[in-house]
């Protein structure tokens, strides 16, 4: 292969070598996932213990390399390092001459698309943005987790073919994503996955703290039902004291949190906040409720609502959650 002529990609054989770049959660998994599809991870990089530990589980009898080793040995790199290292990474990859002409070059990035690639898109790489809309362990679970998971993908538009074909390959869903919505859609994500796990996590604290003996047990149906609903129906599955516009048991749900986690009250007024705006636009909470309600949240009084209501009794026909 001339090393000044960069191949048509529909010419590369059909079975690749694999290469990871940062063995976290990530890499190993998709590398994995890869492997059962047929072709063959060659190479791996990691740094700390964990990493090493984690690429053995995951890959075994694959050898430890340097990133520019990896780069040597395949011919799809998985650069599955964290957000802020990648444009550095990449910089120096390109700048070393580790990067060979049409090799295929993949960051799993949801922030970035490929344009975080260009110092190697600019060597003769093949630049792929492949990010699994997914949360990861570490574990081989993570590789039966890959089916039917969406992947944002973003490429050029030469190479789009082949980036949503590896993501069929490891059992995933394409999703295109625009070079210039990358951002939002990351933003998106972490909204919605990242702050879950938070909520969640000082939820089952709190239930504790109250005496539940199994939280988690308590939360699961309960969440599990408010995810589907939330998936199916949007906004009109919105439930609860806010949705209801129960000003009074608000502000007591605020004293208690002020009493016994005053860590979390923050969240709750802000989460609260958003959940009112919602419910008055699409016309779940009623104007009429909504001035206490929203005094409540904005803190009057110490938390207590206005005078214009009777707090505590609206919505009765709604359920209690």
């Amino acid at each position: 292969m001339s090393a000044f002529q960069q191949p048509d990609p529909r010419d590369r054989p059909a079975r690749l070598t694999v290469g990871v770049v940062g063995a976290g959660r990530v890499g190993p998994a998709l590398a994995a996932s890869l492997q059962l599809a047929g072709h063959r991870p060659v190479a791996v990089s990691g740094v700390s213990d964990a990493s090493r530990r984690r690429a053995a589980q995951m890959l075994p009898d694959v050898p430890l390399m340097t990133p520019a080793e990896v780069l040597r040995h395949a011919d799809l790199v998985l650069l599955t390092v964290p957000d802020d290292t990648l444009p550095g990474l990449v910089q120096g990859l390109a700048e070393t001459g580790a990067v060979r002409p049409g090799q295929l070059l993949v960051h799993t990035s949801g922030r970035y698309g490929a344009k975080v690639l260009d110092p190697a898109t600019r060597a003769g790489a093949l630049p792929l943005a492949l990010h699994p809309a997914m949360t990861f362990t570490g574990t081989p679970v993570d590789v039966q987790r890959l089916a039917g998971c969406s992947f944002g993908v973003t490429a050029p538009d030469q190479l789009r073919l082949a980036a949503e074909a590896l993501v069929i390959e490891m059992g995933g869903e394409p999703e295109w994503i625009a070079e210039e919505n990358r951002p939002l859609y990351h933003a998106a994500l972490a909204l919605g996955a990242n702050h879950l796990v938070t909520l969640v996590a000082q939820s089952m604290e709190l239930l504790r703290a109250a005496g539940v003996e199994a939280p988690d047990r308590m939360l699961g149906p309960l969440l599990g039902a408010a995810l589907d609903n939330a998936l199916r129906s949007g906004d009109a599955a919105l439930t609860g004291p806010v949705a209801r516009g129960d000003a009074g048991t608000v502000a007591a749900h605020v004293a208690e949190l002020r009493r016994h986690a005053p860590q979390t009250v923050a969240g709750y007024l802000a989460m609260a906040r958003a959940t009112a705006d919602r419910a008055l636009a699409h016309g779940l909470l009623k104007p009429e409720l909504a001035e206490d309600l929203l005094g409540v949240l904005a803190g009057r009084a110490d938390g207590a609502p206005g005078t214009s209501g009777t707090h505590g009794t609206h919505g009765t026909e709604g359920d209690a959650g």
